[in-house]
């Protein structure tokens, strides 16, 4: 099985996602708070599991 490495970027997303859902959204609604920071810590984890799984010489 071959597993391709996510950007950098993707990363960040994820970061920066969660922060302003965590920060910002949940002053509006706990709900969607928890929906959005649900679903960036499931993309962060990806990124680190991708990261931990890629074989450099595929590339």
């Amino acid at each position: 099985m071959k597993v391709a490495p996510l950007k950098a970027s993707f990363m960040l997303a994820s970061i920066v996602g969660f922060l302003v859902s965590a920060l910002y959204v949940s002053r509006f609604s706990r709900t969607w708070a928890f929906a959005f920071g649900l679903i960036f810590t499931l993309m962060f984890v990806a990124s680190l599991i991708s990261m931990t799984e890629a074989n450099p010489e595929c590339l």
